[in-house]
């Protein structure tokens, strides 16, 4: 999901009046520049290539710090590793691509209406979810 200038992560840490060291800052460019949702050790090498003064300490404890702000969310997407991405008020689902990994973000309306229904037909009001399919491609190859 691309990420408008004026809503960058950086942007976000400011506004809840964080202190923005410079490993902070990069790392929160290079959340904001990822589409794929990185976990801790991706992160990590991506900024340590930006900047080798980075440690893997430092990126966890930003993650937290970012995550506990609900500047970015964690996906736990059956692999045993949080990935991240920005948080936002546009919402999406995720379907996860088993033989890759990759996550492809995806919006219905269908079942959007669906959800809220089925919450309705068993007496309450939907306030919130989060949907994650599993999937593997219809077209079985060896790059799949």
């Amino acid at each position: 999901m691309s990420k408008k200038a004026l809503n960058t992560i950086e942007a976000r840490c400011v506004e809840k009046g964080m202190r923005m060291t410079e490993q902070r800052r990069t790392i929160a460019r290079v959340l904001n520049e990822s589409d794929d949702h990185p976990d801790v050790e991706e992160l990590y090498r991506r900024c340590a290539s930006l900047d080798s003064r980075i440690s893997i300490s430092t990126v966890y404890r930003t993650v937290k710090l970012f995550e506990d702000a609900g500047i970015i969310e964690r996906h736990d997407f059956r692999e045993g590793r949080a990935r991240f991405e920005q948080a936002t008020d546009a919402h999406h689902d995720h379907l996860i691509n088993l033989r890759t990994g990759e996550v492809i973000e995806f919006q219905s309306e269908e079942i959007e209406r669906l959800q809220a229904e089925v919450a309705r037909k068993l007496g309450y009001r939907l306030i919130d979810h989060r949907l994650e399919l599993y999937a593997v491609p219809l077209a079985e190859n060896k790059k799949s």
